[in-house]
């Protein structure tokens, strides 16, 4: 039982393998369908590299599952550990929970933002990394994300 458990992961990873191979001799078209399937959006700056790689990754994750939270966060700190990189924003001043709704209204609408699992904020069927995101998107002009929807200081509202 064990040695058919080995042979189909196996097989898996031949298979996931070729997929991934497959990328390459793909049109740009063809590269979009399998884009739009695992993503929500398309890069701003696309080149064929970082399509093809975020796409394997989203394949192997996939078949195989992807890191666990501890990983990723033990990852994210080397990485900033390391950077030559300077963040130019600061990290985040609120902390909501999963499930946290922010309201504001405006151009006479009431709009509703909820924070995700991920710590993202959706608005209308659309995710955006930031509360800031989100206020542009709203006004089509920038905003600060935590002045518009009327937050001050560490996570409490005005």
């Amino acid at each position: 039982m064990n040695e058919n458990a080995s042979f189909s992961e196996s097989q898996k990873q031949a298979s996931v393998a070729a997929q991934i191979a497959e990328l390459a001799s793909m049109p740009m078209s063809e590269l979009w369908t399998v884009w739009d399937r695992y993503f929500q959006d398309r890069p701003q700056y696309p080149n064929r590299t970082h399509v093809e790689s975020r796409i394997a990754y989203k394949m192997q994750e996939e078949a195989f599952g992807g890191l666990a939270p501890e990983t990723k966060k033990r990852l994210e700190a080397i990485g900033a550990k390391h950077s030559q990189i300077k963040l130019r924003a600061k990290p985040r001043e609120f902390d909501f929970a999963p499930g946290t709704i922010l309201l504001r209204e405006w151009g006479e609408r009431e709009h509703r933002v909820m924070v995700t699992a991920e710590g993202l904020f959706e608005h209308e069927g659309k995710t955006f990394k930031s509360l800031t995101a989100v206020a542009r998107h709203i006004t089509g002009a920038h905003w600060s994300g935590p002045l518009f929807f009327g937050l001050s200081g560490k996570g409490g509202a005005q």
